[in-house]
């Protein structure tokens, strides 16, 4: 009697395995309106692509970037994030430009997103710091006076006119352009 009930658990854990199995997620299968925003279950970022086909015409495909994500794979960011956040869904390829635009900061730092939607969050973390900036300490600045952190981030440090102790400390890591 023993082998009865032990039948429908086993058929249970291997539908789960197969499952598993067919949701695998890849960058290059992803609907084009999907694509920005989601990791492939490898761990890497897909990036919306433009080509330009043999007739002159524009068309977007989505690839695996070589960009890694640490503690996700396998997600598709969900619409509620993507609003919460100001991003949009058709962005082609991946860069810092948006932590220019004081909306779209505002946006990103707001709870709503910087609490609810690590996927995002963590992109433009990764992004902030490739321009020296520390994400945090950018959405401190901008709750204080976003006009002036704007100016901080697009001078990266070389020329930060007055400072407070908190934007020395902002954007002390980022190098001057005469330094590099």
């Amino acid at each position: 009697m023993a082998v009865p009930t032990k039948l429908p658990l086993l058929l249970f854990v291997s539908s789960l395995l197969l499952h598993a199995a067919l949701a695998e997620i890849t960058c290059e299968e992803i609907p084009n309106d999907m694509c920005a925003f989601a990791i492939a279950s490898s761990g890497k970022r897909c990036l919306l692509e433009t080509l330009t086909s043999a007739g002159g015409e524009v068309e977007y495909q989505c690839r695996t970037s070589e960009v890694v994500v640490e503690r996700m794979a396998g997600y598709v960011e969900g619409d509620e994030c993507v609003q919460a956040c100001g991003v949009d869904r058709r962005s082609v390829g991946i860069s810092s430009d948006s932590l220019m635009d004081p909306q779209f900061t505002s946006r990103l730092c707001a709870p709503q997103c910087f609490q609810n939607c690590p996927n995002i969050v963590d992109l433009y973390f990764n992004l902030a710091a490739g321009e020296g900036v520390y994400l945090p300490d950018l959405c401190d600045a901008q709750r204080a006076n976003p006009h002036r952190t704007m100016i901080e981030l697009l001078s990266s440090g070389g020329a930060p006119g007055p400072a407070s102790a908190q934007s020395s400390t902002l954007f002390a890591m980022a190098p001057s352009p005469d330094s590099l």
